[in-house]
C-alpha cells in the first residue's frame, strides 16, 4: 500500500544556485543529510520550494540523481513535476524514474488555459501510465484549482494516482477531500499555516514549505498529533505559525534557504529574478525560529 511507504513529513529541498544562478550540486548532500537526521520520512525535489518552475530537464535528473545518491536508500525520494504539456510531464516523469524517484508529485498545467476536467484526466493517466510511477496531484495552480470532485474523479479513475498534495490556504477543501476519499489514497498537506488542524484531521503527511525550513519541529509536531498530545501540539503550533508569518512572502523559497543557512546548510541564492531575503526579513526569520525546536 502507498500508504505504508509515503507517509509523515516529507520536506522539498531547495535547489542550492550560487549569485549566476548556476546550480551547486555538491551542496545538496548536507541539506539532505540535516532533513534526514532532523527523522523525515522521505523527501521531494524539484517542487515549488526547489524553484522546480526555473528548472531544465537536465538540472532535474541530475538533481534527482545527486539527491538518490546522498539519500542512499535512507528514506524516499520523490520528484517534482512543474511543467505545461502533458508530452513534457512524461518526459520529465521517465527520466525521474531513471534517476532512482519512487514516486512524483505533479501540478496541473499552470499556463493561463485550463484543460477540461475530461483533458485532465487524460493527463494524469498518462503520466502515471507511461511512468511506470506512483503519482501525487500538486493542486497548488491557482489558475487551474482542482476541486475534491474531481480530485475524487481522477483517483478512482487513474489507479497510478495514489493521493494529492492540497495546497494553498483553505483548510475546508483538505476536509472535503477527505470526506469520503477513495479507499487507500493519499492526502497531504501544504496548508503551512494550519499543519497541526491538518494532522488533527488525519492527513497522511505533508510536503511543504515549513517542513523545508523547519524540518525538526514539523516532525516533532507530527509526532505529537499521532501520540495524541494535543496540548502540547498546540503550544508548537503557535510557534511554527508566527515561523510561517516570518517566511510568507513572495521570495519564499530564497527566505527557506536563509532559515536552513541558520540551521548549518550551506548558503544559497535563489535563481533570478528572485531576489534573496532583505535584512528586515532576515532578522524577522532568525527570531522566530529561536521559538521553535532547530
Amino acid at each position: 500500500m502507498a500508504s505504508e511507504q509515503f507517509f509523515g513529513v516529507i520536506p522539498p529541498t531547495t535547489t542550492p544556485f550560487n549569485a549566476d544562478g548556476e546550480i551547486q550540486y555538491d551542496q545538496l548532500q548536507a541539506q539532505i543529510d540535516w532533513m534526514v537526521k532532523s527523522g523525515v520520512h522521505g523527501v521531494c525535489v524539484g517542487g515549488s520550494s526547489a524553484e522546480g518552475h526555473t528548472l531544465d530537464a537536465d538540472e532535474l535528473q541530475k538533481l534527482l540523481e545527486t539527491a538518490q545518491e546522498a539519500l542512499a536508500g535512507r528514506v524516499p525520494l520523490i520528484a517534482g513535476i512543474i511543467i505545461n504539456s502533458t508530452r513534457q510531464a512524461v518526459q520529465r516523469s521517465k527520466r525521474a524514474r531513471e534517476a532512482g524517484s519512487v514516486a512524483l508529485q505533479v501540478t496541473p498545467p499552470h499556463y493561463v488555459f485550463r484543460p477540461s476536467d475530461d483533458a485532465l484526466v487524460d493527463h494524469f493517466r498518462a503520466i502515471a501510465e507511461e511512468s511506470g510511477l506512483p503519482v501525487l496531484i500538486y493542486n497548488v495552480v491557482p489558475w487551474c484549482y482542482l476541486p475534491p470532485a474531481l480530485l475524487k474523479r481522477i483517483m478512482n479513475e487513474v489507479p497510478g494516482v495514489i493521493g494529492v498534495k492540497q495546497s494553498n490556504g483553505d483548510l475546508k477543501l483538505t476536509a472535503d477531500l477527505l470526506l469520503d476519499l477513495p479507499k487507500d489514497k493519499l492526502v497531504f498537506t501544504a496548508v503551512d499555516a494550519l499543519l497541526y488542524p491538518s494532522f488533527a484531521l488525519g492527513v497522511h503527511g505533508t510536503i511543504a514549505a515549513n517542513p523545508a525550513a523547519a524540518p525538526k519541529a514539523v516532525v516533532k509536531l507530527w509526532d505529537l498529533v499521532k501520540a495524541g498530545k494535543h496540548d502540547e501540539a498546540k503550544q508548537l503550533h503557535a510557534g511554527l505559525l508566527r515561523f510561517w508569518n516570518a517566511l510568507l512572502t513572495d521570495n519564499l523559497p530564497a527566505n527557506i534557504k536563509y532559515a536552513q543557512s541558520l540551521q548549518g546548510v550551506p548558503f544559497a541564492y535563489p535563481r533570478a529574478p528572485m531576489q534573496a531575503p532583505d535584512d528586515a526579513r532576515k532578522a524577522l526569520i532568525a527570531e522566530a525560529l529561536k521559538a521553535i525546536p532547530h
